[in-house]
């Protein structure tokens, strides 16, 4: 018998509704694309750090495509601007669902208008580490119902 564990633990372990901490590249993408346009719930560091390393990879791709001068700028314009209107939603909603994981409004995304300073408070927000307190922007699914809590009693009503 082999007492062989895998590294990471299984994607079917960790439900979509929670954060995949120490999450694998390829799963960080899968879930991702999974949680499309999701705006609820916390993104591991992990998580958010391989898609934005894939897209930049993507997009350092497609901008090389087209800066190599055999004539195909148009084309690579044209794939610039799908893979910008495919990312742009999702790529938001992994940045508000990371800055929930560091217990922090999403608003704060709106940090990256301003230019330079905002940028860099923005990329301190996402190397953060997780905080418990978090978990306060998770919206468990009806497949893990919260923790059943005691009843309190109301204040007595004058």
């Amino acid at each position: 018998m082999s007492s062989y564990q895998p590294r990471y633990p299984t994607q079917a372990n960790v439900p979509l509704e929670l954060p995949y901490y120490g999450a694998p590249p390829i799963e960080a993408i899968k879930r991702f694309w999974q949680k499309y346009a999701v705006f609820s719930g916390r993104a591991s560091r992990s998580e958010y750090w391989w898609w934005a390393l894939a897209s930049a990879i993507v997009s350092g791709v497609i901008n090389a495509a087209g800066s190599s001068g055999n004539g195909n700028t148009g084309t690579s314009n044209a794939l610039g601007a799908l893979w910008f209107l495919a990312t742009v939603v999702p790529s938001l909603a992994v940045g508000a669902r990371r800055l929930h994981d560091v217990n922090v409004s999403a608003w704060l995304l709106l940090l990256a208008l301003i230019p330079v300073l905002g940028w860099i408070a923005l990329f301190v927000f996402m190397i953060m580490p997780p905080n418990p307190a978090g978990q306060r922007f998770d919206r468990p699914s009806q497949a893990y119902p919260p923790p059943p809590y005691p009843q309190q009693p109301y204040p007595p009503q004058a």
